[in-house]
């Protein structure tokens, strides 16, 4: 019998979609953080894990402001050219904000910055498709770090194994991923079993600004290709 299509239950909580008044909001917030700070980064990321990500902003929230989101709308919020910039020399910033990366605008000085960016690294779980660091390999036999009620669920991921007297045993070498080589989806849950971390969470500097000068940290780039840009 079909389902009665009366009193059906009605959600009245959709998510709206971001439209111009959040982008103007995103364009306001970053302008009066211009204003308020006395430099202004460009950085990249590596590995984004947005929990950790959040601790890091959360420990500089009183000296430092972070921008991620929309590359475009950060460019338009500090102008994309030198006729439309907010600040003197910001275009070259503006050009710079491409790919995984954010703003970074703060009162703390420049070794300080450089300290905190270089010395920062959280390793965590690698995710499907990342690319292996190195070659994981389990030899034949038993694996006594997992219990029997394990076994159906390493079978599925691929596992020649099967219970012995209550005890998980690997009938043949089985390697869980090679190195240099991108982790299916039975990799990456295996991994995680065996508690292997294999990506590293990272924050590189691209270049800074100030009212008096402006400097790239990335190797191989100078100012004449961020004028070409």
């Amino acid at each position: 019998m079909p389902k009665s299509k009366r009193n059906r239950p009605v959600t009245l909580s959709k998510t709206k979609k971001k439209g111009r008044e959040h982008k103007e909001s995103i364009v306001n917030s970053i302008r009066d953080a211009v204003e308020k700070y006395n430099s202004i980064y460009v950085f990249s990321f590596e590995n984004m894990r947005n929990l950790k990500f959040k601790e890091f902003r959360e420990q500089h929230k009183l000296t430092s402001r972070f921008f991620l989101g929309s590359n475009k709308v950060m460019q338009v919020s500090l102008g994309r050219f030198a006729a439309d910039e907010i600040r003197p020399g910001l275009h070259k910033v503006s050009k710079l904000l491409c790919g995984d990366s954010g703003l970074f605008l703060t009162n703390l000085s420049r070794e300080e910055v450089e300290r905190l960016f270089n010395e920062y690294k959280e390793y965590d779980f690698a995710r499907t498709g990342t690319t292996a660091t190195e070659t994981v390999e389990l030899k034949e036999g038993p694996l006594e770090q997992f219990t029997h009620e394990m076994e159906p669920f390493l079978r599925k991921q691929g596992m020649p194994v099967r219970l012995n007297k209550g005890v998980i045993e690997l009938v043949s070498n089985f390697v869980v991923c090679e190195e240099g080589k991108p982790l299916s989806p039975e990799s990456s849950r295996i991994l995680r079993l065996l508690g292997t971390k294999m990506a590293t969470f990272r924050l590189h500097l691209i270049c800074r600004w100030s009212p008096e000068d402006f400097e790239l940290y990335r190797e191989g780039l100078d100012e004449s290709d961020v004028e070409s840009a």
